[in-house]
């Protein structure tokens, strides 16, 4: 095995193995408050469609590319090329989606009561779960295409103008009909990252216009720093930066992989890497930024402590 097949394979192992633990760990966080008193917040149904998108997107991209960095590339039929392929895309797109929904709803929910919202501000949260079951539609209606000219590397079907991504293939096609179709795969994701770009600038205003408000108050507790919506809806602006971070890099070297008929292992590897960046990094953002979500060796211990006195009593800070 090449050292360069290597350190790719290992990369991949990491992210991989790091993102599924810290998605793991904030599942369990969730499990743990079904059997508490725990108040239910509206952005935890959000989160909890989050950590699934983010274990489809782990699963079936970083799983599959670090068996083929590490030289085992025909391991998929084409059924199985094809399912792999769907549900990561599918989860990358309710991902995006999952992240405009909860910054959308965030910036409603801080707007002042005697905004232009305010009405809306009422309604928003009964709108969360048609907007998260909506997007899960759309994303499997505009993806179901996107499979059909995949097929694993063990296929015999006797077809020259192959395109290899490692452990699939795909048929090269006119570069007409690949922009038209990535033109109505890319349509979501652009609005999406639009009304991202919206709700964060209206949070930075009025997050901005508070701290003007406070700042002849002296006592640190009535600083816009201390209250609960303040911290998080910071916690949402550096989930949609980080995300417009990671899917900028993304979106440039898919771009620059459709472009190459016989693209580089180089090229296809730093996508894939690209690709699961975020999934494996948003469950930490989660965590560090949010008092009511215990660290990974906190969680522990509450497991730990579980089943006192013939039920579950564990205690999350």
């Amino acid at each position: 095995m090449a050292k360069w097949d290597l350190a790719i394979g290992l990369i991949f192992l990491t992210q991989t193995t790091v993102g599924i633990l810290g998605n793991f760990s904030l599942l369990c966080h969730y499990i743990i408050l079904s059997f508490t008193e725990y108040r239910w917040r509206s952005t935890d149904f959000i989160h909890k469609h989050l950590i699934v998108a983010n274990f489809l997107a782990l699963l079936c991209k970083g799983v599959p590319q670090t068996m083929a960095a590490f030289g085992r590339k025909h391991f998929l039929s084409d059924i199985g090329c094809k399912l792999l392929s769907l549900l990561h895309r599918v989860g990358r797109g309710v991902s995006i989606g999952s992240i405009c929904i909860l910054s959308v709803y965030q910036a409603i929910t801080i707007s002042p009561g005697n905004s232009r919202w305010a009405e809306l501000k009422v309604k928003a949260p009964k709108y969360i779960f048609p907007s998260i079951f909506l997007c899960w539609v759309l994303q499997m209606l505009v993806n179901i295409i996107f499979p059909i000219y995949l097929m694993s590397t063990l296929s015999d079907k006797n077809i020259t103008n192959r395109k290899d991504f490692g452990y699939c293939s795909s048929v090269r096609h006119d570069k007409t009909s690949d922009s038209l179709y990535g033109l109505l795969l890319s349509f979501p994701d652009v609005l999406c990252l639009g009304l991202m770009l919206w709700a964060s600038s209206s949070m930075v205003f009025l997050l901005y216009r508070h701290k003007k408000r406070v700042q002849h108050i002296r006592r640190t507790n009535a600083s816009s720093a201390s209250s609960p919506e303040s911290r998080a809806t910071k916690t949402i602006l550096l989930l949609v930066s980080t995300f417009v971070y990671f899917y900028t890099l993304s979106s440039i070297f898919q771009v620059v992989l459709t472009a190459f008929d016989n693209p580089s292992s180089i090229l296809i590897n730093v996508t894939a890497v690209m690709s699961v960046c975020f999934p494996s990094v948003s469950p930490f953002l989660l965590m560090s930024h949010n008092s009511k979500v215990p660290k990974v060796p906190r969680l522990w211990c509450s497991l730990q402590q579980t089943g006192v006195s013939g039920g579950l009593m564990v205690s999350v800070h």
